[in-house]
């Protein structure tokens, strides 16, 4: 499939604006026409993650990447970085916009915040897309429990000094052999990222967000127990069969927490499929938002599935598994 370039579309469309909601300013990117797309990026990352998909799709559909609070271009506050707060910063980010609804498409943290709004105001969801999404089971990268444990605030800065980036450079070339400390494909990725912790702001927003969702046994946010919500919510799962930041074993607990959920693996893809395979990506994508009529939000039913809760013939969380992932498939 041919994907547009930035180049061709027109660099300047996408170039990120800014709201202010509640005091603190919000930068998003927006651009296109039709059914609104809400794509939210992962922790340390931004709304730039998604350009080339954002391209691709804006003849078709309104496209909307903000950066979260604490991220990119928005503001960095001592505030709430909590994965409920973000799910709320989005609804009244989108209410400045006038978009009622959305299909919501996260990625990690990103997804963890696309569940909690699907939860929180299931009248403005559409349908959910999450790629090697945060909030399904316990187990993340050893790195990003590390930072998570007391002290590694006092850390981080020592990792930014002038001496220590000289070693990091030096040992780039023996981490991709090493496979990267086990981020494999993702490493140089991750390294863009790692240096924008260096600025004091970020650096805080950055921890403060981890550990909303992290500690040094794992992740401690878990959306397993309300997955059984989704029933009647279109859902797509994407992952990565060799993401090592959010185990691709996630990927098949979800599947079967998520009635009607649809999984697609990519072979040897690490924790950002959307970028590892962008082409494919936007195929199934496409294809997923073609073959889907979006979800409309029935305030009886809901109430009658809350009272009824997870249906008996439904996986209880606690017994699923991490599975071992497959290679491909639905």
């Amino acid at each position: 499939m041919w994907v547009p370039s930035l180049t061709e579309v027109g660099a300047d469309v996408f170039a990120p604006r800014t709201r202010v909601v509640h005091g603190y300013e919000r930068a998003y990117r927006m651009a296109g026409r039709g059914p609104a797309l809400l794509f939210l990026h992962g922790i340390g990352d931004d709304s730039s993650t998604w350009l080339d998909l954002l391209a691709s799709l804006a003849a078709d559909f309104t496209v909307i990447a903000p950066d979260l609070l604490g991220h990119g271009a928005s503001a960095k506050p001592r505030a709430d970085y909590s994965v409920a707060a973000y799910a709320c910063g989005m609804r009244d980010l989108l209410t400045t916009l006038d978009v009622d609804r959305v299909t919501v498409v996260g990625h990690s943290l990103g997804g963890g915040v696309a569940m909690q709004f699907a939860y929180q105001f299931p009248e403005r969801c559409e349908r959910l897309v999450l790629v090697g999404s945060g909030g399904v089971g316990a187990s993340v990268h050893p790195l990003l429990r590390l930072a998570a444990a007391p002290g590694a605030g006092l850390m981080l800065p020592l990792l930014g000094t002038r001496p220590a980036l000289t070693v990091l450079r030096g040992f780039a070339e023996l981490l991709r052999v090493s496979e990267g400390l086990g981020l494999g494909p993702d490493l140089d990725y991750v390294l863009t990222r790692y240096v924008r912790l260096l600025e004091p702001s970020t650096r805080s927003a950055f921890l403060r967000t981890l550990r909303s969702v992290v500690d040094w046994r794992g992740q401690v946010v878990n959306m397993l127990d309300r997955c059984y919500l989704t029933e009647g919510i279109p859902t797509l799962l994407v992952w990565g069969t060799d993401d090592r930041v959010v185990p691709s074993g996630h990927a098949q607990r979800a599947h079967r927490a998520m009635p009607g959920s649809r999984l697609v693996l990519f072979e040897g893809a690490g924790h950002f499929p959307h970028r590892s395979d962008p082409a494919r990506f936007l195929e199934i994508l496409r294809e997923f938002l073609d073959s889907t009529p979006p979800a409309r939000y029935d305030r009886a039913r809901w109430g009658e599935v809350l009272r009824s809760g997870r249906p008996p013939q439904a996986p209880d969380p606690a017994e699923i598994p991490d599975a071992p992932a497959v290679s491909s498939g639905t």
